[in-house]
């Protein structure tokens, strides 16, 4: 089919009506939004479907919307106070985004999938879908502590055995849950609680006229 982003959009609307909870473009790319409950037939289809023809997952990762749009996280608050509530665009703490690429019709697409349980979050498997998918979930597992059933080994992949928590998760310390450091008299690297004082690191730069040379 064609690439134009006018006609993959009406082709998806008219493939998944109802089961597209919203459609944005934007960045010349369109990313498509379904509910937990259809990805595994919407996926598939996008991908044996002639008019899409998504052969591969080109990469997965998790998202947490925590505090989405404020500029300061307020003790894992997760909105801003102009955006207090949920909507459609981020209904649920936590999502998996899929990058599809079609070499057939040279065309990509997003998709995006929220969890609708933010104390566990869950997500099926795509790994039978596109086995491309296997290191991915289990990245997005170890960072964000999402749990995608259905998958043949899921597990850490990132972080050691013992680590505890998820670092990609916006309430993770910036200093961790613990340190390690090597033991002489047990001759192995041990784990001890973090020394040292916790602290906000903010990524505020602010130039000079003259940084860099330039005026």
């Amino acid at each position: 089919m064609a690439t134009d982003l006018t006609l993959m959009s009406a082709a998806l609307h008219e493939a998944f009506g109802a089961q597209i909870v919203s459609l944005e473009k934007k960045l010349g790319e369109l990313t498509l939004l379904v509910k937990a409950a259809d990805m595994q037939l919407v996926l598939t289809r996008l991908r044996d479907d002639a008019k899409f023809r998504f052969e591969q997952l080109t990469d997965l990762c998790g998202v947490d919307y925590s505090t989405y749009g404020s500029d300061v996280s307020d003790g894992g608050v997760y909105y801003s106070d102009d955006n207090s509530a949920p909507c459609a665009a981020r209904p649920y703490r936590f999502a998996a985004v899929y990058q599809l690429l079609s070499i057939t019709n040279n065309v990509r697409l997003r998709v995006r999938v929220f969890a609708e349980d933010d104390a566990m979050p869950m997500l099926s498997s795509v790994v039978t879908i596109w086995p491309s998918a296997n290191w991915y979930e289990r990245e997005a597992f170890d960072l964000y502590g999402i749990i995608f059933t259905g998958h043949p080994d899921l597990r850490r992949l990132l972080t050691d055995y013992g680590f505890i928590g998820n670092p990609f998760r916006k309430d993770f310390p910036l200093s961790g849950h613990v340190e390690m450091r090597y033991d002489a008299v047990q001759k192995r690297v041990v784990y001890q609680p973090v020394s040292i004082e916790p602290r906000e690191v903010t990524p505020r730069i602010v130039r000079e006229d003259s940084y860099g040379g330039m005026k």
